[in-house]
């Protein structure tokens, strides 16, 4: 084959591909709770997200449970009360590490919510059943750990890499390794149902800043997935903007950082085949001044043509 032919083959291949996008049907419905990094108890990460057009979420993160829902009702995206969302529609929470602004509304949310399961990973799990879940800094509503067992959650530890059930749902959850100031870890999800797929990230450095190949493992294993023109969007933090330097990082990434790694992504997938994907920029620290300098940082480093969304609190949309 001469490299004529190797290079319209290619030329063909990615401009197939980024018609598909164009032309594919929304998959997924996405309400953020909570959108902040940082000090904005009432923002706090946490995102539903259910197969398109049903009411079955799983909340990934729970930094901000309340009042993201009181939000998303304000802004007509639920017609129901507060308490019905939060008892009928969050079928279930998966859980990427246990700081604070990660699980803080759940756990607030515990005595007025519905039974159902919390996904983890074994480390997160245990941290939540030590510290929070425990009988003392608050009630057991889980079925392990110490305390009296209430057993209103059922804590359901992920193992890496396996693909596990949402209950009552049509999802899937498969939970890879982050690092968030190494060796302390973090999870990405990736949530599929049926051929769609998604991809959450919590909190996590740059491999270069963290001395790990997570990331790179990571990029490994859903490559083919955007190859396959199945993966939806990634959700992934920008904490900082690039001016802040790696020794006051603490385990989250700048906007060049995320654009080193997502052209180590595209080596892996293909020149090109990153043009117009959706990156979902998540946990951007306020102050406000320092979130305005991180959107324009990334737009400016943008030279793989992302599609690049800020989700706001309570504001629905669809991937």
């Amino acid at each position: 084959m001469t490299y004529n032919n190797k290079t319209l083959i290619i030329f063909l291949f990615v401009t197939l591909q980024f018609f598909a996008q164009q032309s594919q049907k929304s998959a997924f419905d996405i309400v953020p709770l909570g959108v902040k990094g940082g000090i904005d108890e009432k923002n706090l990460s946490a995102y539903l997200v259910a197969p398109i057009h049903t009411k079955d979420y799983i909340c990934l993160d729970a930094g901000t449970i309340n009042a993201g829902i009181e939000k998303a009702i304000a802004n007509k995206v639920f017609k129901v009360s507060t308490s019905e969302v939060l008892r009928k529609y969050i079928k279930g929470y998966c859980i990427s590490h246990a700081h604070l602004d990660h699980v803080s509304g759940l756990i607030m949310n515990s005595p007025a919510d519905s039974s159902k399961t919390i996904y983890a990973t074994k480390k997160c799990m245990e941290m939540m059943e030590k510290h929070y879940f425990n009988g003392e800094t608050w009630a057991n509503f889980g079925d392990e750990g110490s305390g009296f067992l209430l057993k209103k959650y059922h804590f359901q530890t992920l193992i890496i890499g396996e693909k596990t059930k949402i209950n009552t749902t049509t999802m899937t959850v498969t939970a890879f390794p982050l690092s968030h100031v190494n060796p302390f870890e973090s999870t990405a999800f990736l949530i599929q149902n049926g051929d769609d797929a998604v991809l959450y990230l919590g909190d996590t450095g740059a491999d270069s800043v963290e001395k790990s190949d997570n990331l790179s493992l990571l990029w490994k294993a859903i490559a083919p997935l955007i190859i396959q023109n199945r993966l939806r969007g990634i959700f992934i933090e920008v904490s900082f903007p690039n001016e802040q330097p790696n020794s006051l990082l603490f385990g989250h990434l700048t906007p060049n950082y995320l654009m080193t790694e997502l052209h180590k992504l595209e080596e892996l997938t293909g020149k090109g085949t990153l043009k117009k994907f959706k990156i979902i920029i998540t946990h951007m620290k306020p102050p406000s001044k320092n979130m305005t300098k991180i959107k324009e940082q990334l737009m400016k480093t943008n030279d793989l043509n992302l599609q690049l969304l800020f989700p706001i609190q309570g504001n629905r949309f669809e991937l």
